[in-house]
Formats: C-alpha cells, structure tokens, sequence
C-alpha cells in the first residue's frame, strides 16, 4: 500500500517539477524579436550611429568626404553594416558618399546607386547621366572636399574593402589634381566597426544570455546520455537549435572532449572530437556564437560530466579552471583605454608569470564581425608583438571577446596537462572600465544537473 501511496503522489508531483523546469529553461532564454522587428531596430540603430559616430570619427581623423564602393556580391565590409536591414546585399555597384559641410552641420549622405538605399539621399539619375563615375566625379568638384578617405589597408581586412579595379576607376574620374587628395583613413572605418552606442548596448547582454541559454540547454541531460551520445551528436543540436530560433551564426559551433586517456592535446582540435562517444568524467568544451540584431557573440564554455556519487568536478579540475580565471584576470585588468593590443599583451602575460600560472592569450574585439575591428591581443600561436593589428590602439565603447586558456596538471588524472580554455563576451566603457555582458565562466555546468 505505502509503495502504491508513493507512487500516485510522485504521478502528481512529476508533472509539476517538469513545469517547474521547463519554466526556469523560459526565465533563463530570452524573447527573440520576430523578424520584423529585428529589421526596426537594426534600422533605428543604423539611423543614430549615422547621427552620432559617424560624425565624430570624420572629424577626429580629418576626414571631409569619404566614398565607399561596393559590388554585387562583393561587397565592402564597411558597405554590409550600412545598407537598410531588409537588404541583403548591395546592388549593381553601390557608391556611398559621405561629406561633412564643417560648422556643426549635419554629415550629408549620398547614394549613386540604381535603387533607393534607406534614407541616403539619392545623387544618381541614370537616364540624365548614364557614367556613374562621371557622376561620382561632378559630385566631389561641387564639394570640393580638401581629404577623400577610401577603405584602403595592408594590416586590416576589414578597412580594405575598396577593390583594385573601383581604386582605379575613382582614380581615373577625379583626375590626376583631385585624386591627390584621396587618403587612406583606416581608422575610420574600424572606428565605425567597433564603436558601439547606448541602445546596442543596452541589447548586447540579452544576445550574450541568449548564446549561454542555449549552451546549457545542449550541455545537459537534455541532450546527453552518457554512453550514448557523441560530440557530434550536440554540434548538430546545436546547430539545429540556431535555425529553430531563426537566428544566424558566423561559423559552426564545436563540441571537444578531454579525458583521463594520457592523450597529447591537439590546440586545434581542441580535444577528441566527431563520433567519439561522451563518458562520465569527460571534461567537455563547446566553441560557441550566434549573430542577432546585426550583432555576434563568440563564447567557449566547459561542462564536466559526473561519475556516479559525485557532485561536482574533480579538485585537480577545478583548480585548472581557477587557474584560467586567473589568466582572465590578468587580461581585464591590463585592457585600458590607450593602450596598444602588444601592451595589454605584455602586461598580461607578465602578470600571470609572476603567479606562475602557464596562460596563453589570444583576445580580440567583436560587435558586426565576430573576430571585429580593432587591436589584436595576441595569438594562440605566437604570444609575441604582432606588428600592425598589435600597434592598434584600444578605444572606449568597443566590445571585446576575452578568450585565452590555460595548462593545469590534473592529479586526478594521472597529473595529465589539461587545457582550460575560456571565451567570454564584455565591453570596454566610455570611462574605461570593463564589464561582461553575461558573467564568466565561474565553475563546471554539471551534466547531469546534481
């Protein structure tokens, strides 16, 4: 009779704690704006930075016009994060013309293209003048700009979107007196990529909370069944569960395992990989980003997978885990305003040599690319200076993607050298202090949840 009692009342109380924790799973993944929205927000985020960054980087970098070209299908990197949300690509070739008219005035903004793009002003009628370049040409004798910047870089990529061939054509447009005028300006057009404004900000967390929401889910009984599933198995639910919530990301997520095997540790394999099988006591690591709102995470979790009778990860692993939260330390605290990506780096790793704690850093910025604009922090194939990204200089209201790791000896584990590796998303404020956007990493998600 008692086991028949025990029985109804765990029938009545099983419903319950499930509802319980599909609740808590809602609390922790944020609402997803339905696409509609997301294209209203990305526009409203694009009309003020037009209002607010553009301006003030024109004018700090000496700029009074600056033309960006951009073909179909191939389109300046600059270009993409300016066109209208609704718009995938540019179309036909694209010319966007920026002029600032000095004393305070608003920047004007010219588009010589055969469509109307969002609320550039349009500065082409084909059927009157069928050369755009002419067209380009007039327009810049009228304003007479006394600098034209063109994206146009050796070290950055992503200030060197202007082609050869639409170099040559601006080139042979503007003539040989005008066209020594033409400069290049890479820090413009980074300083467009990595400054981010109040509203993105106020939004950047939810993004970040949205990426951890769906790590725990994948990392969890939900998903895994010790012996059974393998870490492919959770790259695909992971890769599932992107499209299910209809966002996109910028490159495929990776699910690693390190174990007590005595195995050598592959940096770019990161651990045994594709149809090896999840055990209990597995250390496992996921690779992980999203793009919502125009903007991207990229964030590196690890979960340990408990044995039968225990609660929580081995102490040789926690202790590694609080020796890579050290490393972490040592990065925020060295990342200031002013300062070079090579100086962050060197203070860092000073820093965690001085507790003896073997750390690699390989930092870098993020917001409309996932490897962003901006100074680069190291690699995790040579911890030395990096002329050029390296010498860049680290500016307020920027984002950054704090990744690093570090090899700690595993008692537990036959003193085997695990690496812990660590990639979380935060930002750099305008009175130089940094935050996360979501926490870090602190301790093991446990899978199963003890």
């Amino acid at each position: 009779m008692y086991s028949l009692m025990l029985a109804a009342t765990a029938a009545i109380v099983a419903p319950a704690v499930q509802d319980v924790a599909a609740r808590s799973a809602e609390l922790r993944m944020p609402s997803i704006l339905p696409l509609e929205r997301r294209a209203e927000t990305e526009d409203r985020w694009l009309k003020q930075r037009f209002e607010k960054v553009l301006p003030t980087l024109m004018r700090r970098d000496k700029v009074q016009m600056w033309i960006l070209v951009a073909g179909e299908y191939n389109e300046d990197p600059i270009v993409e994060t300016m066109l209208p949300a609704t718009w995938l690509h540019a179309r036909r070739r694209t010319i966007l013309v920026f002029f600032d008219p000095g004393e305070g005035k608003p920047i004007e903004k010219l588009a010589l293209a055969r469509y109307p793009v969002g609320d550039f002003a349009p500065a082409w009628n084909p059927d009157a003048q069928p050369d755009q370049w002419a067209e380009l040409a007039k327009i810049v004798a009228t304003r007479n700009p006394a600098t034209i910047a063109l994206n146009r870089s050796e070290e950055f990529p992503l200030a060197d979107g202007l082609s050869s061939t639409h170099y040559q054509a601006i080139v042979r447009a503007l003539g040989p007196d005008m066209s020594k005028r033409l400069v290049s300006r890479e820090r413009l057009g980074l300083g467009w990529l990595e400054t981010r404004i109040p509203d993105e900000m106020a939004t950047y967390p939810t993004i970040s909370r949205i990426s951890h929401a769906i790590i725990e889910e994948g990392f969890s009984e939900l998903v895994i069944t010790p012996g059974v599933t393998t870490s492919d198995d959770v790259v695909w639910y992971f890769r599932n569960r992107i499209s299910e919530l209809k966002l996109d990301t910028w490159f495929q997520p990776s699910v690693a395992i390190q174990r007590a095997d005595g195995g050598k540790f592959n940096v770019q394999e990161m651990g045994h990989r594709g149809d090896t099988v999840i055990m209990p006591g597995d250390m496992l690591h996921v690779d992980f980003g999203i793009t919502y709102l125009g903007l991207n995470t990229d964030i590196q979790r690890l979960a340990y997978v408990l044995k039968p009778g225990e609660t929580q990860a081995p102490k040789g692993l926690r202790d590694g885990m609080a020796a890579m939260n050290r490393v972490r330390a040592a990065t925020i605290a060295a990342l200031k305003p002013g300062r070079t990506g090579n100086e962050v780096l060197a203070l860092a790793r000073k820093q965690i040599e001085r507790e003896g704690v073997d750390g690699t850093i390989y930092t870098h910025p993020i917001g409309y690319h996932g490897h962003g604009a901006g100074s680069a922090i190291g690699s995790w194939e040579n911890q030395r200076p990096a002329a050029g990204k390296g010498d860049y200089r680290i500016d307020v209201n920027t984002a950054w993607s704090i990744e690093l790791n570090a090899q700690h000896d595993v008692p537990e584990w036959g003193g085997q050298k695990v690496r812990f590796m660590h990639e979380e998303n935060g930002f750099l404020s305008s009175d130089g202090s940094f935050r996360f956007l979501d926490g870090g990493q602190e301790a093991f998600i446990l899978v199963p949840r003890p």
